[in-house]
């Protein structure tokens, strides 16, 4: 019996990982696609040469390094539901690129390290998915080494996220004493089993038992631990309240071990029970402002992600759309806001790079549209063009560098380069107003290395990057046009251009921003902008 497009839509489950960089998020990743039945094998991010391998992380840097550089897409069915798993960079450097995928979901799984508990960039993602109010869904990751006390995490939770937390399950110790965990709904253990060197790779890494049978197999100090503690949670934590998860006020939590497989499936288990399907939109039509819902019948959506490259054969460029309404299908035309039309004749689904073509689609699906530079990050689609979400803002860049090639008869092919590799929206590209020099931004300098080594590895281009004259760049803004002009003409050796043609400002360093803007007062220098489209 085929299924309504609105109970298609019911059947998504869109979520994102983020986490502090090593607190596991890409072990994680792996193992719930295992657990989901979408890979045989979870890449063995620990191992080394040809056996380290992951589905996320797809890019040849990616796997030289053990980091996630680059956000990425992985469908899969499991339970009756499809799973849209959104991996993100964990790296600060990589930040802007978690933010605009965060977008794009409707929940969030936060990754801890059970014995480092909330780290900086942990509170930098979760204040993103608090501004746009996105539920999160809490893992506790290593249990099977040392951890802190479970409710000194929980707590800590509580006091930096201002997150009340309800465990759904509670750790018999930790380390070498771990022994599992117990389900405080049903009231059984799962108790964890470490690999023998005899084993298969089908032994599982638990096993559900009755608590009777745990305590006889378990030691006593431990179970009295675990007595004691999840009493403790039961009288001093809230119960599970799912209108406060989804509103973003309450986080379950689960504990587990990602790189034994260990609370992996009760966590894909959580997130298929509870973890909220497409949410509606805020949007605007005709300069009004609306709410898209999953079951409305006009196919829309709107672009996140650009990746350049994917195919090593291709010089290819695929527009990550999320859909947030509609029954799409595939030979659509949608238009963009500017009426520009975009016919969609191969989209793509995704297993992070492998890709097979998408006859359907549904709200909360995300789909892949090859293209040659007509989408941008931030653009909307749908069939009658007057739709325009939210839009994605762009950061001003912490670094700047000046771009250019060892061969020097190779600067128009650079230029191609950068800009291909701007319009994913990691890096930034800016023109100044005199001379021919390429300026990019970054937010980190990880990301410049980074471009470094896809110039070379996928464009066959040596590039250097130099310090650059400038330092900080800020979007100019006027109400008057003219007096912008006559800014922009009068300051031609200090201005300049990004990659969409907006003035900007190209200052030595913040004290140079500062005097500039006090001169002029009309007009407006800001860190952030929103691409009109």
């Amino acid at each position: 019996m085929s299924l309504t497009p609105a109970e298609e839509a019911a059947r998504r489950r869109t979520f994102a990982i983020i986490s502090h960089p090593d607190a596991g998020k890409t072990t994680l990743t792996e193992n719930l696609l295992l657990a989901g039945g979408a890979i045989r094998l979870a890449g063995q991010v620990a191992a080394r040469g040809e056996r380290r391998r992951t589905s996320s992380d797809w890019m040849k840097i990616e796997r030289d390094r053990g980091i996630s550089v680059s956000a990425s897409v992985m469908t899969f069915e499991h339970d009756n539901l499809m799973f849209n798993l959104l991996d993100t960079p964990g790296h600060e450097d990589f930040s802007e690129d978690t933010y605009r995928t965060l977008t794009a979901a409707d929940s969030a799984v936060m990754v801890l390290d059970a014995a480092k508990g909330i780290e900086p960039q942990t509170l930098k993602l979760f204040e993103v998915c608090r501004m746009r109010d996105i539920p999160i869904i809490t893992f506790i990751n290593k249990m099977d080494r040392e951890a802190l006390d479970p409710l000194e995490l929980l707590d800590e939770i509580q006091d930096k996220l201002q997150l009340d937390t309800s465990p759904l399950y509670w750790p018999a110790a930790s380390g070498q004493r771990f022994a599992g965990m117990k389900d405080l709904r049903k009231g059984d253990f799962v108790s964890f089993r470490k690999k023998t060197a005899d084993q298969s790779d089908d032994v599982g890494p638990s096993t559900r038992i009755g608590m009777q049978e745990a305590r006889g197999t378990i030691d006593t100090m431990v179970m009295d631990e675990l007595d004691e503690g999840a009493e403790l949670a039961s009288e001093a934590l809230p119960d599970f309240d799912v209108n406060a998860y989804e509103e973003g006020h309450m986080t379950p939590v689960v504990f587990g071990s990602a790189l034994r497989h260990f609370g992996v499936n009760e966590l894909l288990s959580t997130l298929a029970e509870f973890a909220p399907g497409p949410r509606a939109q805020k949007a605007e039509k005709k300069d009004q402002p609306i709410t898209v819902e999953r079951s409305d019948k006009n196919v829309s959506g709107f672009v996140f992600k650009i990746q350049a490259n994917m195919d090593p054969n291709h010089r290819d460029r695929v527009a990550f759309l999320r859909l947030c309404s509609g029954e799409f299908k595939r030979g659509m035309r949608l238009k963009t806001t500017s009426n520009k039309q975009i016919n969609i004749h191969a989209p793509l689904m995704f297993l992070a790079q492998d890709r097979e073509i998408a006859e359907t689609a549904y709200a909360g699906d995300v789909i892949g549209v090859p293209n040659h530079g007509q989408l941008r990050v931030g653009d909307s689609l749908s069939e009658s063009g007057d739709v325009k979400f939210q839009g994605i803002p762009n950061f001003a860049p912490e670094i700047l560098r000046r771009a250019r090639p060892k061969d020097p008869m190779k600067s128009k092919h650079l230029r191609k380069a950068l800009e291909s590799l701007a319009e994913e929206g990691v890096t930034q590209l800016f023109t100044p107003a005199l001379g021919s020099d390429m300026i990019v931004g970054a937010v980190g300098s990880l990301q410049i290395d980074v471009m470094a080594e896809r110039m070379s590895a996928e464009y066959n281009l040596e590039v250097v990057f130099e310090q650059a004259q400038y330092n900080v760049a800020r979007w100019v803004s006027a109400e008057d046009p003219a007096k912008l002009e006559s800014f922009m003409e009068k300051n031609r050796g200090s201005v300049g251009t990004d990659l969409d043609g907006a003035p900007v400002f190209l200052g030595k360093n913040s004290w140079d921003v500062g005097y500039v803007q006090e001169k002029n007062p009309d007009l407006q220098f800001t860190s952030t902008k929103e691409r009109m489209v």
